[in-house]
């Protein structure tokens, strides 16, 4: 018989080392030759992108050592940075970002040469950004997206399309980096070249836009001086967004588009601009875009094309495009990356699921043959501790719906005492543009495993139910959100799940948007754990990065027309407001929500009496990558809670609290 403990008292095998050690994933994936290649996050060491190879006879390895880091800060969330290209006899050609400079970098795997420069160090920090590279080897060029800063703030930046020379003379001399796109649009994608090289296509658009607002797809003519001539828009608009585009062998235009509330999968002519849905359903065939370079589909030489597809959870399906036959993928897996490589008959994606981590999983699309190739999962955590999710969708203001994925407090162990209710923590996620994932996550069970019961709420706005669900928090964030949120915690209280005194609320990001939004505007939470949070949304829109600087005339409305919004909504200006316990967590070198927010923050609290505590890390960013940072974040936050919620635990570190 299983013995009895208190919730959230119980023994648990699952330390903040092991929960964070799975942090790390494989992502970017693509093919040289025969070979996988991707980028692989290293918490272990300090925070790092690894490159991987992974050869044919299955041998995995790390091609560049330490502090070699392959990432880059394009629109501060990156997107993709590295490309290779094979080379008949001289083996593969890699190019790269790194992040500590953000150069460009040639790097050939098969010699003992180290990676050389082909870009110039900015005259001003990390000024000059490069993404999505497409190595073209008949031109002797790199043709990537140019991120290049011209002043000192952080809205001073333009983008194009630019060619670097391979030989390495721009990596001393800007002048010598060919830039093949005027400035008419202020985002833009790497080009995709046609099959016979005569045209080009890629993702544009201006603020105050999203990319998940409206896009446009541009073509243009490749020239016969290498530049992009009479570019024009044959997709999209102000509210049509075109996620992701590609050729197809015929030389037509495949791209995602919400056009019709879904982002569904099209093939348009790249001349008149018209175009067939190849099969239309409720379904996401596509995904906000987040970072330059995301692929949610895959052309297969064969005509084929491998999606990744779904209704919040995802899966990869082979689709015929003459038929619209669309055949999923046999397997467990229940949320696929937005990456995906192919070679002959087999697709590579990354995915995950609820008994499983991201780990890369190889589709053999001539027999149907799935199986995980790489990255699988070897932690010593026994399977019976993973958490175990119900998937559910709750009842919100006007009879709206919100979806969530409800985690009960889980172990072998223990179960809780019969006259006990289960604390439980409300997890925001980011964006807000974003979604929970249904996979494994040693985070959650970190807690599940010693009686705290989880919720993550896909609240109005996120994304991978359609348009609709994500026009919900067109200036509504810190409304709907915050009222999502509270109404899945009431939820779970009345229906005698989750202890109503014993509810917590945390986020990052937007989602610590709306955790300090939730306790300075609502009574439901007994405490809140707040991560590198937007606080003021004023002083936010001057010193964020120029990628959501105009974010919040759609998440609030426009700032001339509506500033005593911007102030009544902030919790920076309510601390007052705010009578529940919190931990404040920041990163030191966060552009994107920069740590004065915090700092001011923290200074309206002094004197008043709430336990609070506020920890900073040096060298985090938007978003920590660091084993030694995640792992004392992780038992701050379980500290807080074992102190708020009257939990006997000696096995934590403390976290003090002052008033």
């Amino acid at each position: 018989m299983v013995p009895t403990g208190a919730y959230g008292s119980w023994p648990s095998p699952i330390d903040a080392a092991v929960a964070v050690t799975h942090d790390g994933y494989p992502d970017h994936v693509g093919m040289v030759g025969d070979d996988l290649w991707w980028t692989e996050a290293r918490p272990a060491e300090g925070g790092r992108s690894a490159l991987v190879r992974r050869r044919p006879d299955g041998e995995a390895e790390a091609v560049l050592p330490r502090p070699w880091d392959v990432r880059t800060r394009v629109m501060e969330y990156g997107g993709t940075p590295w490309h290779g290209a094979t080379r008949a006899g001289r083996g593969p050609l890699i190019v790269f970002a790194h992040f500590a400079d953000q150069r460009l970098y040639a790097f050939e795997p098969d010699t003992t040469a180290p990676p050389r420069p082909l870009t110039p160090l900015s005259p001003a920090g990390a000024g000059l950004r490069w993404v999505d590279p497409r190595i073209d080897l008949e031109r002797g060029e790199v043709w990537c997206v140019l991120e290049e800063f011209t002043g000192a703030a952080p809205t001073d930046v333009r983008r194009v399309i630019a060619a670097v020379p391979l030989d390495g003379s721009a990596a001393e001399h800007r002048g010598a980096v060919r830039e093949l796109s005027a400035e008419r649009h202020r985002f833009v994608t790497g080009p995709q070249l046609s099959p016979d090289g005569l045209r080009a296509a890629w993702i544009a658009w201006d603020h105050p836009r999203m990319p998940w607002d409206g896009t446009e797809l541009i073509v243009a003519d490749v020239g016969e001086d290498g530049l992009l001539h009479a570019a024009r828009a044959v997709a999209g608009g102000p509210e049509e967004s075109i996620a992701q585009a590609e050729w197809d062998a015929e030389g037509q235009l495949l791209f995602s588009s919400d056009r019709d509330g879904w982002w569904n999968l099209y093939r348009g002519d790249p001349g008149s601009g018209a175009a067939t849905a190849l099969c239309p359903r409720e379904e996401e065939f596509a995904g906000p875009l987040w970072q330059v370079g995301r692929r949610w589909f895959q052309p297969l030489s064969s005509g084929l094309i491998a999606v990744v597809h779904g209704r919040g959870a995802t899966t990869l399906g082979i689709l015929d495009p003459q038929s619209g036959d669309l055949v999923d993928t046999a397997g467990p897996w229940t949320q696929w990356g937005a990456t995906l490589a192919a070679h002959g008959s087999r697709v590579v994606g990354v995915a995950a699921s609820p008994r499983s981590g991201v780990e890369l999983v190889e589709l053999d699309t001539a027999t149907g043959r799935a199986r995980v190739i790489g990255c699988g999962h070897t932690d010593r955590v026994d399977p019976a501790y993973y958490p175990e999710p119900l998937v559910r969708t709750f009842t919100g203001p006007d009879g709206r719906a919100i979806h969530a994925h409800v985690y009960p407090p889980h172990s072998p162990d223990r179960t809780g005492p019969a006259d006990e209710l289960p604390p439980y923590v409300i997890w925001v996620h980011g964006g807000p543009t974003s979604n929970v994932r249904l996979v494994l996550d040693l985070e959650t069970a970190y807690f599940t495993s010693r009686g705290i019961g989880v919720v993550k709420v896909d609240y109005g706005g996120s994304s991978g139910y359609g348009r609709a669900y994500r026009n919900r928090l067109r200036e509504q964030w810190g409304v709907v959100d915050v009222e999502d949120c509270a109404a899945v915690a009431r939820a779970l209280a009345d229906e005698g799940t989750a202890d109503p005194r014993r509810i917590a609320i945390r986020g990052g990001s937007a989602g610590g948007w709306t955790t300090a939004a939730s306790l300075a505007t609502t009574d439901v939470y007994a405490c809140g754990a707040i991560s590198f949070p937007v606080l003021d949304l004023t002083s936010w829109l001057t010193t964020t990065h120029d990628f959501e600087s105009q974010y919040l005339e759609s998440l609030v409305g426009p700032y001339a027309e509506q500033p005593g919004r911007y102030r009544e909504r902030s919790p920076g200006r309510h601390a007052d407001r705010v009578t529940a316990p919190f931990l404040l967590l920041q990163g030191l070198d966060d552009a994107v929500c920069p740590p004065a927010q915090c700092e001011e923050f923290l200074e309206k609290m002094a004197g008043r009496g709430i336990p609070h505590a506020y920890l900073t890390f040096e060298g985090e960013g938007h978003g920590f990558r660091r084993a030694d940072t995640m792992i004392r974040a992780l038992e701050a936050e379980f500290s807080l809670y074992a102190q708020v919620f009257a939990i006997d635990r000696n096995d934590i570190p403390l976290l003090e609290l002052t008033k």
